[in-house]
């Protein structure tokens, strides 16, 4: 059976850093996890808005906004689902004013999907640090109480050696922390940039829709 010291030095230095090592695991499984789940949705939910305006205009200026709305249908989305319920209230003859209230709601609504658990990646990186902070201060506590224990010429070698051990759950926590926040940073801004494009999309289609009022068939 190996030894401690011929494990693989990531496997060696998490059984040196003590139990908090495994609170930090947890926080790291987890941050994988919403990361996961993050990417999964968002390629989903990523619609190419120009070819998705390039087939949908048409229909709205053919006046055929059933349509354009069942495109909509066909393309679920949250840009698709915004401008579906402004296609809805246009197709009802609401004026212009009710379709952009639509719309501005379809984005409120859609805003939590889009966003889902991404904010909680903060909440990881945060709790690593401090995890690892944790597991530090509890290894340095244990190395001082062994050292004043230990006989006079073993107490450098024990005291480098818990110094050591204790900075591992530092390490450990600080890469955790590094990942959450990359990620979150990544996602904060892609899901930016996707709300930016549904404001955008609408303003478009709500000035075709504008401009083509008289083409719209029941």
């Amino acid at each position: 059976m190996n030894t401690v010291a011929e494990l693989p030095w990531i496997q060696r230095a998490f059984i040196e850093g003590g139990p908090v090592m495994y609170v930090i695991l947890f926080i790291f499984i987890i941050t994988i996890i919403l990361i996961i789940e993050r990417f999964i949705y968002l390629k989903y939910a990523t619609l190419d808005k120009k070819g998705f305006l390039e087939q949908l205009i048409p229909m709205i200026l053919k006046g055929d906004i059933r349509q354009a709305i069942a495109f909509c249908d066909s393309r679920r989305a949250p840009l698709s689902n915004t401008i579906k319920s402004g296609l809805i209230q246009a197709l009802n003859k609401r004026p212009d004013e009710e379709i952009q209230v639509a719309m501005d709601a379809a984005v409120l609504r859609e805003q939590p999907h889009l966003e889902g658990w991404s904010s909680f990646l903060a909440v990881t990186g945060n709790s690593a640090v401090l995890a690892g902070l944790l597991g530090t201060i509890i290894g340095m506590i244990q190395s001082f109480r062994g050292v004043a224990e230990a006989d006079p010429a073993q107490k450098a070698e024990r005291l480098s050696q818990g110094i050591s051990h204790a900075l591992n759950c530092t390490a450990f926590g600080l890469l955790v922390a590094i990942v959450s926040v990359i990620f979150y940073g990544y996602f904060q801004l892609r899901i930016q940039r996707l709300e930016n494009e549904i404001m955008e999309s609408s303003m478009s289609v709500l000035n075709v829709v504008a401009s083509n009022r008289d083409k719209i068939r029941d």
